[in-house]
């Protein structure tokens, strides 16, 4: 079978030469696994961080992707949910373990250590594979595993979400942050976003939020309150940086922000009074547990939550789409075609 492998890691520029298609063994199926044969998969900036070095644990070569949308061609003896010809996606989070509130030190994700989903076809244990949602198109359901799993628990189970909340999503444009939108807009919240280009803050009011501000701005925390001049109850952010600083200035009283991620770096001029004085609540999170992903894909279900798909790359094309997720131009997820 064709999977796309990375063979070394390196500068965007040399991404051409690191990541090659070539003919690999297809996996062959344990008693409680089922072979899928892959027809879409959707990138993450976890694997643009790989590419470049950027994450812990990396080895070469190695097959990325997490995400994936597909067709059952086999399954072992012991499967008994699923048949052969089943539309299904997986949830890329292995081994949480059995504390809800934190992952077990087994935990990992599809792509690393493991070869991911930018190949032909992927053998899996059945425990992590869900019928695909029949109201999305498959390349619509390959968007939504890890990036609709991070966002629901950041929104839902770690921010408490609900109609009465103010809400601002930092950074708007990536997987997590469009699906944490959906998710908040469905709800009922007054929703506000930031972003760094204007284009990407009139798509995310298209989808349902009130407004936004250009985070380039130096003093953006201050247009927010007066485009809002109520304040915040709940806070998404996966930039980190200067942003967390940023948010203590509108977060309000007895509020909480919850942090995914840290693609501006290290938290800068952190006044952690305003953390006691306000009683507010800094919340980290990543990914979720298996409980928590059949609660997502519950929770789209009976809203009909369509993911936003930025783009689809073919396969052999799959080069731009790394590089199009570098350069920050997409909103939502972009999806490369296996087959």
């Amino acid at each position: 079978m064709k999977a796309i492998l990375l063979k070394q890691t390196g500068k965007i520029e040399d991404l051409e030469k690191n990541l090659v298609i070539e003919d690999i063994h297809r996996p062959d199926i344990n008693d409680d696994e089922v072979l899928i044969k892959i027809k879409y998969a959707s990138l993450n900036h976890r694997d643009l961080w790989i590419t470049k070095g950027l994450y812990a644990g990396i080895k070469l070569p190695i097959v990325l992707g997490s995400d994936c949308s597909g067709i059952i061609e086999d399954k072992g003896k012991s499967v008994k949910n699923f048949s052969i010809g089943d539309e299904v996606i997986v949830n890329p989070g292995l081994y949480w373990g059995d504390n809800e509130l934190y992952r077990g030190k087994n935990f990992k994700i599809l792509g690393l250590p493991d070869n991911g989903t930018l190949e032909e076809y992927i053998a899996i244990n059945c425990t992590y594979v869900y019928k695909m949602p029949a109201y999305l198109k498959p390349e619509e359901a390959s968007a939504v595993p890890l990036a609709g799993l991070t966002a629901y628990r950041a929104t839902i189970v770690k921010g408490e979400l609900n109609k009465d909340k103010r809400v601002l999503i930092t950074g708007i444009g990536g997987g997590v942050s469009t699906f944490a939108l959906l998710y908040a807009v469905n709800s009922g919240a007054e929703v506000y976003v930031t972003s760094g280009d204007e284009n990407k803050i009139n798509k995310a009011i298209e989808l349902g939020a009130k407004g936004g501000v250009n985070y380039k701005t130096e003093n953006w925390d201050k247009e927010i309150l007066e485009k809002n001049r109520d304040g915040f109850d709940l806070i998404i952010d996966g930039t980190g940086g200067k942003t967390i600083s940023k948010c203590l200035n509108v977060i309000n009283a007895g509020g909480r922000i919850v942090n995914y991620g840290a693609t501006t770096g290290n938290v800068s001029n952190f006044e952690i009074r305003k953390i006691f004085w306000k009683q507010v609540s800094l919340l980290g999170t990543t990914m979720g547990s298996d409980k928590d992903f059949k609660n997502m894909i519950r929770l789209n279900e009976e809203n009909k939550i369509i993911p936003v798909v930025d783009k689809v790359i073919n396969f052999e094309n799959v080069s731009e789409a790394f590089i199009r997720m570098d350069k920050s131009e997409q909103l939502g997820k972009i999806v490369v075609k296996i087959s």
